[in-house]
């Protein structure tokens, strides 16, 4: 199986966990810091509409469409799409980035801004996505990525881009079907997005109000025209 298959199976299984994970706010990095950082980020630069990539449950689709954006989000996983259905706040769809980047999921209307919260976990398919973003985001307008800051790895292991062992440690329900994930330094995501025809107009970095540490880095981009 490949490494994209397993993440994506991985998520069929654990959909369940994770709706309820969210809804308890369990996670306490995004209750305390990255929710809010990715939400203030977008409403700085107030985009008239955005797609929610790799949106699981919706809540940030929700929150953004509560801010008067017109939003919408997109996942692989039908659970986490019919989940956020129910909640309501914005508009979903069924769709994977390969979906995406083979033009196999179709907008009717081309949107201003796309938001890719901790969503990027494998190689191929992160390239694909982001070198034809262009399918579902207008020239001129802006991505906008967060992710695990490098740092966290600096930390821990050599700071190389590669596949890295995952797990599910830390959460509170039984998560299984742990996956390996892709890592790029900062130099690869640079690179990745010159690629892609993204150009950088900021970069943040989200620090945990406890530990003082960066807990995430946030991309803000802008489609070449």
């Amino acid at each position: 199986m490949s490494h994209t298959s397993r993440i994506i199976a991985s998520w069929h299984a654990n959909a369940d966990q994770w709706i309820a994970t969210i809804d308890h706010a369990e996670i306490a990095s995004r209750t305390l810091v990255t929710n809010e950082a990715i939400v203030s980020t977008v409403m700085e630069y107030s985009p008239g509409s955005i797609l929610d990539i790799g949106c699981g449950e919706g809540w940030l689709t929700r929150a953004l469409w509560e801010r008067g954006l017109k939003a919408s989000g997109v996942d692989a996983v039908a659970a986490l799409i019919d989940n956020a259905k129910q909640k309501g706040g914005g508009t979903y769809a069924v769709a994977g980035f390969q979906d995406i980047a083979s033009g196999a999921y179709v907008v009717e209307e081309m949107f201003a801004a796309a938001v890719i919260n901790f969503a990027l976990l494998d190689k191929e398919d992160t390239e694909a996505l982001l070198k034809n973003i262009r399918r579902v985001v207008t020239a001129g307008g802006l991505v906008f990525i967060q992710t695990l800051h490098p740092l966290v790895i600096a930390g821990q292991e050599p700071y190389v881009t590669g596949w890295k062992e995952g797990s599910w440690n830390g959460m509170k329900r039984a998560f299984v079907q742990p996956y390996q994930w892709y890592f790029r330094t900062l130099e690869d995501w640079s690179r990745l997005f010159a690629e892609a025809g993204l150009t950088v107009k900021q970069i943040k970095e989200p620090v945990h109000p406890e530990t003082k540490a960066p807990a995430s880095v946030i991309f803000v981009l802008e489609v070449m025209v």
